[in-house]
């Protein structure tokens, strides 16, 4: 790719580029991955460690994943590591439902309405804010808001690779910035409870402990993403050809007074569909609800349906318009649309495969988690002045999850050390959470061992079929970086103003500096 300015920020980022699309094929680099985590478990299996695993309470152990105990493990469950991986049926399932509301022409035809109204100005911020708001249905926003960015840019006449960046920031890189709570903020908040008690047994942090922060950073989240995306990201890809598959490519021809009709008939079964789910799950008896009568928790049925959710809501307007708009004239066109749709997930399944057999062995061998703590012990030896502490979490956590992708698994390691320790400087739990949180969300969109990630290519090359790993990457490190730094200095503004961080979040702080 080449800019018309020459600087040497974009020749770093075009540097990138050419060295990551030198790499092998994701698919090929998880195979490595595994092969090197084989071996590194067996080397590290021998050494004993001081560090203290907080989920057992014992010295962290290396397993081993070479004995012939672990082979005959591995190829034992090497069918359910695969069909057990969560992405690969979010994907699918979700998949197929909008795979029919596309290929009927449902989706096409409601963008092009959509597009009539929107300025083009704020098309950017418009896409980062559904972005950031995808977080509520977890992880919706991969298989929808980033293919569907690339659409909208590009029926503008806008570059997609541009859209399906600016969707990427906000769905990963700016994962904990969200106007609306969501299922991720009860979890956390659930580990940091237990890790503030081992201080102070009676403690009762709120699962919207951070909503407040969340919320304000969402307008920074989406001002970087917007003033990239139109500034940096899109110039980059000025001279970089669509050369995708025509027929892969959506396209937004003046709808006809039939399609119009379709469409609108369609809409308003969507919006019947949407009804009919807020008034099953308003009652607070509702079997949607969890035993507590919450809906955001992971334990709520609603919370475990989005997927499913996802499929019907898109399922039930792409055949009605599909009927209508004359897409369609028998049941056999709707399976071919989910055919299709299927065929166009095909190398991610198989990538998929051998990212599923990684993680697993990973995680087994617990080099994630000796990494995890191991980093943190450091940190805590080092005994830095709070706020240094405090920028010290969040860029060790963005180090880490370039390893560790699972935010939950993460902070399962990482909040019993970090949250206590803390505690005795006088930062409160919430404080280390959000620090967590930023250092999390930032680095999501630069890690190729994201489950997601591959997929992201993919969506890049319906459009540029040269699209590699270091494409994206170039097109993902200014997002990365940027927010990372910017985030991180707004927290410490933030918390030097002594702003409330969330609901009841409590705050004894030492003097910042």
């Amino acid at each position: 790719m080449q800019n018309a300015q020459s600087t040497w920020v974009t020749r770093a980022l075009d540097r990138v580029e050419v060295v990551g699309n030198k790499l092998p094929d994701p698919a090929i680099i998880f195979l490595i991955c595994l092969l090197v985590v084989w071996v590194f478990s067996a080397a590290l299996s021998h050494v004993s460690f001081d560090s203290i695993d907080p989920r057992t309470g014992e010295a962290i152990v290396v397993n081993n994943l070479m004995t012939g105990d672990s082979i005959a493990d591995f190829l034992s469950r090497m069918v359910k590591i695969f069909t057990g991986f969560a992405p690969l049926g979010v994907v699918l399932v979700a998949m197929l439902g909008v795979g029919v509301a596309e290929h009927s022409g449902f989706i096409s035809a409601g963008l092009k309405k959509m597009l009539d109204a929107t300025p083009k100005t704020f098309v950017t911020p418009m896409v980062v804010l559904v972005a950031l708001i995808s977080h509520t249905a977890t992880d919706a926003g991969y298989v929808l808001v980033i293919p569907l960015a690339g659409v909208i840019f590009y029926a503008m006449g806008r570059h997609p690779l541009a859209g399906i960046a600016a969707a990427f920031a906000g769905v990963s890189g700016g994962f904990c910035a969200n106007f609306i709570p969501s299922a991720i903020d009860p979890l956390l908040q659930s580990f940091t409870q237990e890790a503030a008690r081992i201080i102070d047994p009676t403690i009762e942090v709120n699962p919207l402990n951070n909503y407040i922060f969340n919320s304000i950073s969402s307008i920074l989240i989406i001002s970087i993403a917007w003033y990239l995306t139109d500034k940096v990201i899109e110039p980059r890809l000025k001279n970089v050809e669509v050369d995708g598959d025509p027929s892969e490519i959506p396209k937004f021809e003046v709808l006809n007074e039939k399609q119009k009709k379709a469409l609108r008939w369609a809409s308003l079964s969507m919006l019947l569909g949407i009804i009919v789910l807020v008034a099953v799950t308003l009652p607070e008896s509702s079997p949607m609800r969890d035993p507590k009568g919450n809906l955001t928790t992971f334990a709520a049925p609603i919370m475990q349906s989005i997927v499913p959710i996802i499929f019907l809501l898109f399922l039930l307007p792409g055949v009605v318009y599909g009927y209508l708009s004359g897409a369609y004239s028998s049941t056999k066109d709707i399976i071919d649309s989910m055919t299709k749709a299927m065929q166009g997930m095909s190398y991610y399944i198989v990538m998929a495969f051998f990212c599923a057999l990684f993680i697993d062995a990973f995680n087994k061998s617990n080099l994630g988690a000796l990494l995890a703590i191991e980093g943190a012990e450091v940190l805590k030896t080092l005994g830095l002045p709070s706020m240094v502490t405090v920028v010290g979490i969040v860029f060790l956590t963005a180090f880490v999850n370039l390893f560790v992708g699972s935010s939950s698994a993460k902070w399962a390691l990482l909040g019993p050390i970090f949250v206590p320790m803390l505690m005795q400087l006088g930062i409160s739990p919430d404080l280390t959470q959000i620090a967590y949180r930023v250092g999390d969300s930032s680095s999501n969109i630069i890690t190729p061992l994201l489950p997601y990630f591959p997929l992201v290519v993919i969506y890049c090359q319906r459009y540029v079929k040269s699209t590699g790993i270091g494409t994206l990457l170039s097109l993902m490190l200014p997002y990365s970086i940027t927010i990372l730094i910017a985030w991180t200095i707004f927290l410490l503004l933030y918390w030097s103003l002594g702003i409330p961080l969330g609901i009841q979040s409590s705050y004894v702080y030492p003097a910042v500096g």
